[in-house]
């Protein structure tokens, strides 16, 4: 059997191992007849983006919920593939013309389309090569990509059907303007920070009057496009004034006082000033009385023509400039400061300014009544099931999306327009031609809109567009519905809620029947990770450091359902340790499986000792619990079974106590020694089958060197629980082996006695089952707890000056005489326990302090009491050894 290298090295395995599962196709989707099939759609990463540690988190669940339902036996495909990130993607190319100083309109849409595919081929999917360095075992042939052929095809296909009954229309409307982008965004586009600002209190003067009336505004420029000013019709305050026209300050236009039952009499002065262009709510009460909207800004937010002073400004330059204007003709009565909400691009973090525009939107009501029933009737099911909760409140409040995108790169919107401006809506144009000849009776010449699709919109069919609808595919009628969506909760709006509603509407059927929502990834100050903090360290770095295989064990591991990961690198200095321990382990095994070949093993012909029988037990017992918490989305749980099993029974009690009958070369001991070599064989076969979804490399590269067939333990079956090979019983008497051999050598740990020392143990107890346990196992109790000599029996004495220790129901005592200083011990511990006292005493003081007690808080509260509890029974153990050794 070949030995492992003496150095565990990830770096050389795991760019050997991927090679190697790629080329072979390991990772393609069968489609077999007669087995179950499970199947994810990756998350589209932007083609613009970079591994980070989210991509880590988010990619590192979904191998290994398909890795585990791959060596479960079923059908499996997981759908790599990218997003072409409308917004994201046309900045990268316009900063790189920008750079041989030209802009996208001195190429013209056309050229400009042709370079940005070309960037996409150059520098895009950088991160699909990354996804491939943690092991991801994704479906390459399968990978698609938001603009390519089919998915363009499904997105005309969609969009034709919803406009044809009448879920798609076209409108001026209020939206969420970019001026950076230079295009409209959804609601749900629109990330909102608190931020300091100001409120401006201005004079509204009555016209032929000496009245005013006073305005508090945080956007004073917009007062140049005021049309009115609105109070509540019960407001004593201005009722005299409702239908008299104001003076707009600096601008010199009469405006009317409107009264509207919207306006809160106790916000503010109860006046406000309405500006339809630019606020959402003006804008709402501007159609409500038929009052003009006036643009004051261009489209890249400066001051347009029509307000010469200011012309071409920049909006804050012109806040500026107006606000000195206002002190100037004293309008300005006073300025406030404002800590506010502020809406920011989530693409380009500029301030959003709300602008009435012509745009696309699509009706959400109707699709969003039938998303809320299949997640209420449990059809899908979301995790952890308080997300629940969010998706109902949005869905429940869900206001029309707007679809449109003023960018070039996109899937641009198959709508034509004629001579006339009539609109014909079709698949290509060829049949946009077809339908401009039935309406017009002749050959007319058309124009496509300009406009394309928000990048959401052909994202929300990933789940079939990928798998080639609008055409009937095998893939369709084997993996769709898929089985599970596995995402970040901060895209439960713009992705998730969306492909329920696509998925409903066109293939009528829900696009995934699971949706499992991880925590967002933290540094370990709880500050969400981003370039600005720079607290987000490259994965790929961490990788050549730590190892895939670490990193991702150590993420999920310390991933509970539902939470925030707080990530620091110290955490990777688990997953690290962890491999290091299974590598030795592995290495210390296959060097003592020489001459073993355990396809010649008669299991009738071995002896199976208890020790055999709990590691057994304990194995079973990890494989039902793997498959318990893994099927339940329990990650975390399913990483701590197996490693508890493989660090903890296997490695640290199994492999030490086979040792004593390895070493045994006595003719009479080779049953033994052959039986320990079968478990070990197998144990480490299983355990490493049960460890592959999490470490997919490590497990390959060492079950690669005991295998007896098959080509890779991917494809290998995942352990199935034996329950006739769970015994309690078994379990209950080693669990009281270690706990002797734990007492033994914490007594020396306390008492400064070398592990190494040899020491003579007496133990008492009438316990029956315990007193067998002892004599059936002391060889393996006297080696590993390194005891010379071990009394036992229910009527034993008990030693002078000993350590002791309770072990299930035995008394367990370590002989100290000759082994200490007995003067410097009692000294060192009568010391300790001074010590001890006075901080106990303080504690006890503070908790009996009745003010303290009722003022504290309970968490303050909770800490002291478990203080005082770890003094406590430091004193108790303390004081026992010091009584024993006197």
């Amino acid at each position: 059997m070949e030995e492992l290298n003496k150095t565990y090295s990830p770096r050389e395995i795991e760019s050997k191992w991927y090679k190697i599962w790629e080329d072979s196709k390991y990772f393609a989707g069968k489609m077999e007849e007669g087995k179950e099939s499970y199947s994810i759609v990756i998350p589209p990463p932007n083609v613009t983006g970079i591994l980070h540690m989210g991509h880590i988190l988010d990619n590192s669940i979904q191998d290994t919920l398909i890795r585990y339902k791959r060596m479960c036996g079923y059908n499996t495909l997981w759908v790599p593939g990218c997003d072409h990130a409308g917004i994201a993607t046309q900045n990268k190319v316009e900063r790189m013309l920008a750079e041989q100083n030209l802009t996208k309109e001195d190429l013209g849409r056309e050229k400009f389309l042709e370079e940005t595919w070309k960037w996409k081929e150059k520098y895009g999917g950088i991160i699909t090569s990354q996804l491939r360095k943690i092991g991801a075992s994704l479906d390459w042939d399968r990978e698609r990509f938001t603009m390519d052929e089919g998915l363009s095809k499904a997105v005309r296909k969609i969009f034709v059907d919803l406009y044809n009954d009448g879920l798609i229309y076209q409108g001026e409307y209020m939206v969420n303007w970019c001026p950076r982008c230079g295009t409209a965004l959804a609601d749900d586009e629109v990330e909102h920070a608190e931020q300091d600002g100001h409120l401006w209190h201005l004079k509204y003067p009555v016209k032929d009057s000496d009245e005013y009336i006073i305005i508090a505004t945080s956007r004073p420029e917009t007062m140049l496009a005021d049309v009115a000013v609105a109070v509540h019709p019960e407001d004593v305050r201005y009722k005299h004034l409702v239908g008299k026209k104001l003076i707009l300050p600096i601008v010199g236009r009469e405006i009317p006082v409107i009264a509207d039952e919207y306006v809160d009499i106790e916000f503010g002065t109860g006046a406000l000033k309405i500006t339809p262009a630019h606020d959402p709510n003006d804008f709402n009460l501007g159609k409500k009385y038929d009052l003009p909207i006036i643009n004051m800004l261009t489209a890249d937010a400066k001051i347009s023509d029509e307000f010469p002073e200011y012309a071409g400004m920049d909006r804050f330059e012109a806040r500026k400039a107006i606000v000195e204007k206002l002190k100037e003709n004293g309008t300005l009565i006073k300025i406030e400061n404002l800590h506010h909400n502020v809406g920011h691009c989530y693409r380009c973090d500029t301030v959003i300014e709300p602008r009435v525009s012509k745009q696309w939107f699509v009706k959400m009501e109707p699709l969003a009544k039938k998303a809320l029933e299949v997640v209420r009737n449990e059809e899908i099911k979301i995790i952890p099931k308080k997300m629940e909760k969010i998706y109902f409140n949005w869905l429940e409040n869900i206001r029309d999306w707007c679809i449109s995108r003023q960018l070039w790169w996109g899937h641009r919107i198959p709508a034509w327009y004629g001579p006339d401006n009539h609109m014909f809506v079709a698949m290509s144009e060829e049949e946009a031609f077809e339908q401009a000849k039935k309406h017009y009776g002749k050959d007319v010449a058309l124009t496509q809109e300009e406009d394309v699709l928000d990048t959401w919109f052909s994202s929300a069919l990933w789940p079939f567009s990928t798998m080639g609808w609008p055409e009937k595919t095998k893939e369709l009628e084997t993996f769709y519905p898929t089985s599970t969506l596995v995402t970040g909760a901060d895209i439960i709006f713009f992705w998730v809620a969306r492909m329920i509603m696509f998925g409903l509407y066109e293939m009528k059927e829900i696009p995934f029947k699971n949706v499992f929502f991880h925590g967002i990834v933290r540094d370990d100050l709880g500050r969400k990770m981003s370039k600005s903090l720079g607290n987000s360290p490259d994965p790929i770095n961490l990788i050549e450091e730590f190892g895939a295989d670490a990193i991702r064990f150590s993420m999920l591991y310390n991933t509970s359902q539902g939470q925030d990961v707080y990530f620091s690198e110290k955490l990777l200095e688990m997953g690290r340790n962890f491999a290091n321990k299974i590598w030795n382990m592995a290495r210390f095994v296959i060097m003592n499986l020489d001459g073993f070949d355990i396809t010649k093993v008669n299991k009738a012909d071995l002896k199976f000792e208890l020790v055999d029988e709990w590691i057994f037990s304990r194995m079973n017992e990890t494989a039902k619990s793997m498959h318990e918490n893994l099927d339940k989305f329990q990650l975390d749980d399913a990483a701590k079974a197996i490693y508890e099993f493989l660090r903890g029974d296997f490695c640290d009690w199994y492999v030490e106590l086979a040792k004593v009958r390895l070493y045994n070369n006595e003719a009479s001991e080779q049953q033994s020694k052959t039986t320990a070599q079968y478990v070990l064989w197998t144990v480490l076969d299983q355990g490493l089958k049960m460890l592959h979804p999490f470490m997919p490399f490590i497990t390959e590269e060492i079950w690669q060197k005991i295998k007896v067939s098959g080509n890779t333990i991917m494809l290998e079956k995942f352990p199935a629980t034996d329950s006739s090979m769970i015994k309690p019983e078994v379990v209950k008497s080693f669990e009281y082996i270690k706990e002797v051999i734990s007492s033994l050598r914490n007594i020396k740990a306390e008492m400064g006695i070398s592990p190494a020392k040899e020491v003579k143990v007496v133990i008492k107890t009438s316990d029956e089952n315990e007193l067998k346990t002892l004599k059936d196992n002391y060889i393996f109790i006297t080696k590993l707890a390194k005891i010379e000599d071990m009394k036992y029996g229910k009527d034993v004495e008990k030693p002078d000056q000993s350590g002791f220790r309770v072990a299930g129901n035995s008394e367990v005592y370590m002989i100290l005489t000759g082994l200490l200083n007995l003067d410097v011990e009692i000294k060192k511990i009568t010391d300790q326990i001074e010590k001890v006292q006075k901080d106990l005493d303080k504690v006890n003081a503070k908790l009996a302090n009745e003010k303290f007690v009722s003022k504290a808080p309970e968490h303050i509260l909770e800490r002291e009491k478990r203080i005082q509890k770890e003094y406590q029974d430091k004193l108790d153990k303390l004081t026992e050894n010091l009584k024993n050794l006197q």
